[in-house]
């Protein structure tokens, strides 16, 4: 029995110390210091602390001076010190520093500075360290998400980090509460605090497992619902991220089809044929001479001019010796 008695006790307790811690860290996130920032959208906001004893609060417009002219709007915030809106049908348009007035009417210091939120989410493949500005990533790259917010400023300013939750949809239109990386270990991605205007979540997403993650196209944006400002002011950019989309797939979206390069054929030049010039040999079949024709050489040579004799010179010696021979024959006998 004490044994039991002793375990609700301990419950109890613990359940008290959580109650407690949630307490705390909602009232930091909702507490405004004078001169914090205050984003249009945000309810249940405590500006005790921003106004001091006044109970009004005025906006001059741009290059006005305070000390001598009229608040531009006014706006009396009795009975919501402690439980303040910005609302958007109050506030917007009417951004910057809004002023404690005193009794009188006058400026009585600085109470908060009404911002617009802004919100962009970004998809950057880890292994490469760009941004995939055609909204594909290969299959089996770490994935981590890049959050641009100017509501980061709540961090420093009220002691926590606003919670911001990134929404992951699949093809098939299931949303996903976490992400897995390479190893398959799981990430929440819900109230992510966010602490830095750019803000990087790292590596913690993978689309390599086919079972986990099928192929298609992912869709990827941000919401940021602190003290309920995206459910008073749903507008896209500002409580809510622009959608952006993912393609898983193995292969360039760009790639359609295989691209065959076009095959250079090289000519080789035609070179000219050069003109062969063919010394053709006549077999020249020397003519059977007859016996008063002398015989032809094959190759003629042409005497020395003292070698040359006169024509018909051989023919009279010969018939000189012819007559000489006879003239001796007749002497004998």
């Amino acid at each position: 029995m004490n044994m039991i008695k002793n375990g609700i006790k301990i419950l109890f307790f613990l359940v008290c110390l959580s109650l407690v811690c949630v307490g705390l860290a909602t009232a930091a996130i909702n507490t405004v210091k004078q001169g914090n920032a205050v984003f249009i959208g945000e309810e249940g906001l405590d500006i005790s602390a921003a106004m001091g004893p006044d109970t009004r609060i005025g906006w001059w417009a741009s290059a006005a001076d305070i000390t001598t002219t009229s608040p531009t709007n006014t706006i009396d915030l009795t009975g919501r010190i402690t439980s303040f809106m910005v609302n958007p049908s109050e506030f917007d348009g009417y951004l910057g520093n809004w002023y404690r007035l005193n009794g009188a009417g006058k400026a009585d210091g600085i109470a908060f500075i009404v911002v617009d939120p802004e919100l962009v989410i970004k998809v950057e493949d880890a292994n490469m360290d760009v941004d995939p500005a055609l909204q594909w990533i290969p299959s089996g790259d770490d994935i981590r998400f890049r959050i641009d917010t100017n509501i980061a400023q709540i961090a420093s300013q009220r002691s926590a980090p606003p919670p911001i939750t990134i929404k992951v949809q699949s093809p098939d239109g299931a949303i996903y509460s976490s992400v897995r990386n390479a190893a398959g270990t799981p990430t929440s991605i819900v109230d992510i605090p966010v602490n830095a205007v750019t803000f990087y979540t790292g590596p913690i997403w993978n689309m390599g497992n086919p079972d986990v993650y099928p192929a298609g196209t992912y869709t990827i944006w941000a919401e940021s619902n602190v003290n309920q400002m995206n459910d008073n002011y749903d507008v896209t950019g500002k409580t809510i991220s622009k959608k952006i989309t993912l393609l898983n797939q193995g292969q360039n979206p760009l790639i359609t089809k295989a691209t065959t390069l076009p095959t250079q054929t090289t000519k080789t030049p035609t070179l000219a044929t050069p003109q062969v010039t063919t010394q053709t040999v006549v077999n020249t079949t020397v003519p059977t001479l007859s016996p008063t024709e002398p015989p032809l050489t094959a190759a003629t040579q042409v005497p020395s001019p003292s070698q040359t004799k006169a024509p018909g010179f051989g023919a009279i010696m010969a018939i000189s010796a012819i007559l000489f021979g006879l003239a001796v024959y007749v002497k004998k006998e």
